[in-house]
């Protein structure tokens, strides 16, 4: 009896070792699948190419061109598929790119993992704060490496000023301010005409309700609710991440937002807005942007008593208070710049991850909390009214 239960421990732990364990292609390559072949998941290949060490064995798309671009720029070699399932199928993918619209990340991401797949998704992850308590639930304890493309946690000057906050330099930071301001006016965004007899409008829809095509739904579905979330998933989800890895702490309690559609009438969700969400006892960070121009970009201003640290995606520049006590010498001021994009750094440590089963920078974890914090924002909007996260449940979002 005893031998048997020795041998069925062996047993066990041979297979535990062997599901964490990743037999890669040959000299170690990994072997890359793709998702939703639109212009940010082809330029993501791009990336996965200047990476190295992996080959881009499949794409997939409902939309035809998209998926041939993709092919013909960055895979040559690729199998193209219309339905995810049937690339999910192979056995020699060792991960997936997941590139679709919002409302098909956690579906996409649901089946790549049951089918053994690691995985690289754009953000936010989540189309709502139901998908995110579920998806906690049911991926708890996965052995597969989830990276979510938050990639600002991979960049060397994000990481750097990140360290000074951990140093304590800025004091006690009561508000963190972000921002993005980009040109979404009709006149400067040239039309693409879509081939309908290339798309499968049915199946780029999925979850959504059914509905007859619409170009600019399909083009701007960043803007619609069905498909995803507007500014606050779209932009406000890098900077929100960004403030909750600063200042270890991923929980709103309370959001209120307004916004309107002043530039584009005809989109669901608003060019122009303004939102504030509380972290109780902590500090707090507001949202503002607006799509009529893109001078000044986006970024976040960390505000504290002692500085004020201004971060971008082009570097960041810590500058110091004045002591009134001139006994004490003014600390130095501080900046550093970006050189490059970090979603190459980002594309790097998510494969190093396939290969050691380390957890990486931007886990599930971090891009439910992300999302959720967008969410929230958004609920706010919607209710036109003052919104707390204990006050929203799964059942009232499913």
């Amino acid at each position: 009896m005893e031998s048997n239960r020795r041998q069925f421990l062996k047993a066990t732990a041979a297979v535990t070792a062997l599901s964490q364990s990743r037999v890669l292609g040959a000299n170690n390559r990994i072997r890359i699948g793709a998702i939703g072949t639109g212009h940010r998941c082809r330029y993501l290949l791009q990336v996965v190419n200047k990476v190295g060490d992996a080959d881009i064995l499949a794409v997939c798309d409902a939309y035809r061109p998209n998926m041939d671009e993709a092919k013909e720029k960055s895979a040559p070699r690729a199998d193209t598929y219309a339905d995810y399932r049937k690339l999910l199928d192979r056995k020699d993918l060792d991960a997936v790119v997941i590139g679709a619209p919002d409302h098909w990340h956690v579906h996409m991401l649901h089946d790549a993992l049951a089918a053994g797949k690691d995985v690289y998704v754009e953000k936010p992850l989540t189309h709502n704060i139901a998908e995110g308590e579920r998806v906690m639930r049911t991926m708890n304890g996965t052995k597969q490496i989830v990276q979510v493309g938050m990639q600002q946690r991979s960049w060397p000057h994000f990481k750097e000023a990140k360290g000074l906050i951990d140093q304590g330099l800025l004091g006690q930071i009561t508000l963190v301010e972000t921002y993005w301001y980009q040109d979404y006016l009709p006149s400067t965004r040239p039309e693409t005409k879509i081939d309908l007899s290339q798309l499968d409008w049915k199946s780029w829809l999925g979850s959504a309700p059914e509905q007859p095509f619409d170009a600019e739904k399909f083009r701007l579905w960043r803007w619609y609710w069905d498909f995803g979330g507007g500014a606050m998933t779209d932009l406000f989800t890098h900077w929100v991440d960004v403030a909750h890895w600063f200042m270890d702490h991923d929980t709103p309690q309370t959001a209120l937002t307004m916004g309107n559609r002043y530039i584009r009438p005809e989109w669901d969700c608003p060019d122009t807005i303004n939102s504030y969400l509380e972290y109780p006892g902590h500090f707090s960070i507001t949202y503002t942007g607006t799509l009529n121009s893109g001078i000044d970009d986006g970024g976040l201003i960390f505000r504290g008593s002692q500085g004020v640290l201004n971060i971008d995606r082009t570097g960041y520049e810590l500058r110091m208070e004045k002591k009134r006590d001139s006994s004490q010498p003014a600390a130095p001021n501080r900046s550093a710049r970006g050189d490059h994009d970090g979603t190459i750094d980002h594309m790097r440590n998510f494969f190093e991850c396939v290969r050691s089963r380390k957890t990486p920078h931007a886990p599930l974890s971090a891009g439910v909390s992300a999302a959720r914090a967008s969410h929230l924002g958004n609920l706010a909007l919607r209710d036109h009214r003052l919104i707390r996260l204990d006050e929203v449940s799964a059942p009232d979002l499913a």
